[in-house]
């Protein structure tokens, strides 16, 4: 490897590359069009776009792409390359300001919630100069946004770029209001990103794993995590070998990958980069997921990112590290140790609470898919129900304020809960709540309910948003003021009461914090269907017309594409159990329980008793035919889904019909998969693995 500062962002165009290859003039126009949002002028552009094409060629690109993400959850791209007619018959390499800061690519087939008919194919991408272009496989990819050719959102990145705007807005007024002035403030997230390896040669013999992502068969192996000794163990030189080569091709991409360690469960891993702004860190973690699986694959192995390709033992999650830093490298959710400080945090603090407990629907939604749902609730993933863990501190902090009471702090210093008086707050205690779905770890949030595979934009978006909007009321209120500080005071008081049922720091798991959110009026959402179904009620909808983030048909497509994408998966995922069940498994289990019969009639032919064969093939036959009719049905519920499907797209197309698609593929086809698995599993563990027709758990996860 080469020397690591040497090696670090040396593919990307980034600050270093720009001064160096730009004009000064033209270097700090760029420079004010990524702090300040101004319009870059064509001619800045074109220059741009040489010194860009220059460098990228130095580094061996010959094609550059509008590197983009639709709402397909992956990216998407297409080549071109530098090449343009020359004198006599030949070539030069050029690239115009006008090609950098605008493409065309075909948007009829990406997905549109309806915003578009098919046959309407024209989609725009509009350069991002706040996200640094980068060379990938010999391609410049420059990060751009996505829309039709009517200027509707058809991307993740446009909300989550408007998202930060507004809460840069909203923290800025605040901040005023504190005698402090700044240009921006950031929201910073550094996504933790889970992951598994196993051997490519098993993956191409499980069809299920190819199709879907995740085993939908699989007995349990005779060992799982409960000897808690791959957690932050000894990692195998194969995958210390693929987490290397890891490092390097993300270093010299400028991602900060920081912390690499084994997870939970056999096979299971962790990358973790250092803190950025939330839209380089969403398009990094994008970029990450893509070089996994390609390191990967040159090491032998196949990386996993669903979010349970094996029951019975941990998922992967993506846990979204969320804070707010100003221009200036404040941290607006750092406790501080003077008493103005700590009187602008806890405003913050009660921001956040609010946000997340008006808003607390739509963050569940953020973190729904199918393969979501097999997750949250177990094996250290949070439950379903958004609560927030503040811990010991700054719970008795909360706790004296709703009561009332003086709060006496770790110090045994006794002050009124006051903004001329307020407690020094300490870091870090009390323990971490891993059950927690939204969790202050010291300086920061820690939403832990997104799936590995999860393209983080949208959770991001929707905090920024909320929290915004909490600002905003707290602007408007506090400007209004005569007396600032007894103003601020009030408002603290009136709405940690207001919103204080959102904050619990207990046992996630424990069946009675269920019954008691309910009590407390919180919202219990299990299934991606009951989540998304809250995507367009008329709060959320007034939520994201306010700050501009989404307008009230691009919310419904939204939904529509979501619930959409939920039905194919259960789908795809059903119909690949029938097809693994009549082609692999039925044949295995057949063919063995023939053989063990024939062995019962060797053995009878001969005068000798065979009473534990009998017993198996039994056994087999009675276990098989139950497989057999449990097949029948679920190819019966998934026949039957196209006729729901075409009822509810005739009586209520649209995100309503989704809906109507989506409860049925949860309340009918998946039951009737689980049903199916649990026979099949029964049967994988009483045949002979000569028989077995694809690799078992016990191959997967421990393999050499």
């Amino acid at each position: 490897m080469s020397k690591v500062p040497e090696l670090f962002g040396s593919m990307v165009f980034n600050e270093s590359v720009m001064k160096e290859r730009l004009p000064k003039d033209v270097f700090k126009a760029l420079g004010r069009t990524i702090l300040e949002g101004t319009a870059l002028d064509p001619t800045v552009a074109n220059i741009v776009a040489n010194a860009m094409k220059d460098w990228a060629i130095s580094k061996g690109a010959t094609h550059y792409t509008h590197w983009f993400q639709p709402m397909t959850g992956v990216t998407a791209e297409k080549h071109d390359s530098f090449i343009t007619p020359g004198i006599e018959s030949g070539v030069i390499m050029e690239f115009s300001g006008k090609e950098l800061i605008k493409g065309e690519p075909d948007a009829s087939s990406f997905p549109s919630g309806g915003l578009r008919a098919t046959f309407e194919a024209r989609g725009y991408t509009a350069w991002d100069p706040t996200s640094y272009a980068f060379i990938k496989d010999n391609t410049l990819c420059i990060p751009t946004a996505f829309c039709s050719y009517t200027g509707q959102i058809l991307d993740k990145k446009t909300p989550l770029l408007r998202s930060m705007d507004a809460i840069s807005i909203q923290a800025c007024r605040v901040l005023r209001l504190f005698g402090k002035e700044c240009k921006r403030v950031n929201t910073t997230v550094g996504p933790e990103q889970e992951y598994f390896l196993i051997n490519k040669a098993d993956y191409a013999k499980r069809p299920d794993l190819i199709l879907t992502g995740r085993t939908l068969f699989g007995a349990s192996a005779p060992k799982g995590q409960e000897m808690d000794d791959h957690y932050f163990g000894s990692i195998r030189p194969r995958v210390k070998k693929f987490m290397a080569e890891l490092d390097e091709e993300l270093w010299k991409l400028g991602i900060y990958s920081k912390t690499e360690h084994n997870e939970v469960a056999p096979c299971q891993h962790e990358m973790a980069p250092i803190f950025e702004t939330s839209n380089i860190a969403v398009d990094h973690n994008q970029l990450t997921m893509e070089v996994m699986k390609k390191v990967a694959d040159r090491n032998g192995f196949v990386c996993l990112l669903h979010e349970k390709p094996f029951a019975g033992i941990n998922g992967s999650g993506k846990h979204n590290n969320w804070s707010l830093s100003t221009d200036r490298g404040e941290n607006l959710l750092e406790p501080g140790s003077t008493p103005s400080s700590n009187a602008q945090f806890l405003l913050f603090l009660t921001a956040t609470i609010k946000a997340v407990d008006e808003y607390q629907d739509l963050l569940r939604l953020s973190a729904a898919s199918a393969g979501n749902d097999y997750r949250l609730g177990a094996h250290e993933a949070p439950p379903a129900v958004i609560s927030m863990y503040i811990g010991d501190e700054l719970g008795a902090v909360v706790d004296a304020i709703v009561s009332g009471a003086n709060y006496t702090d770790a110090k045994k210093t006794n002050m009124d809960i006051g903004v001329t008086a307020l407690p020094d707050i300490p870091k870090d205690t009390s323990d971490r709540n891993r059950t927690s779905p939204f969790a202050f770890t010291g300086n920061k949030f820690e939403f832990r309910m997104p799936g590995s595979a999860f393209n983080v934009a949208c959770t991001n978006t929707i905090i920024n948003t909320a929290v915004a909007e909490s600002l905003r009321q707290f602007a408007d209120e506090l400007g209004k003021a005569e007396n600032f500080e007894q103003a601020l005071s009030e408002l603290i008081v009136r709405e940690i009461k207001a919103h204080r049922r959102i904050v619990f720091n207990g046992n996630g798991y424990d069946d009675a914090w269920l019954a008691e959110a309910k009590k407390r009026g919180l919202h219990n959402l299990p299934s991606t269907p009951e989540a998304l179904s809250h995507y367009t009620d008329k709060k959320n909808l007034q939520l994201f017309t306010r700050h501009n983030i989404y307008t009230p048909v691009e919310v419904g497509s939204r939904e529509e594409i979501l619930l959409e994408e939920y039905g194919k998966t259960i789908h795809i995922e059903a119909l690949t159990m029938l097809d693994m069940l009549q082609k692999l498994i039925l044949p295995a289990c057949m063919r063995y329980a023939k053989d063990v019969a024939e062995g019962v009639a060797l053995k009878k032919q001969i005068g000798l008793e065979a009473p534990v064969e009998l017993e198996l093939v039994r056994d087999l036959t009675e276990k098989t035919a139950a497989l057999s009719k449990a097949k029948d049905v679920l190819a019966e519920k998934v026949e039957g889904a196209k006729h729901v499907l075409d009822h509810a797209l005739s009586a209520a197309p649209g995100s309503v019909g989704a809906r109507t698609k989506s409860r049925y593929y949860y309340d009918e086809v998946l039951p009737a998969m689980e049903e199916t698995r649990k026979i099949a599993d029964a049967l994988e563990s009483i045949v002979a693995k000569e028989y077995w027709p694809f690799p078992t758990y016990s191959d997967l996860l421990f393999y050499v």
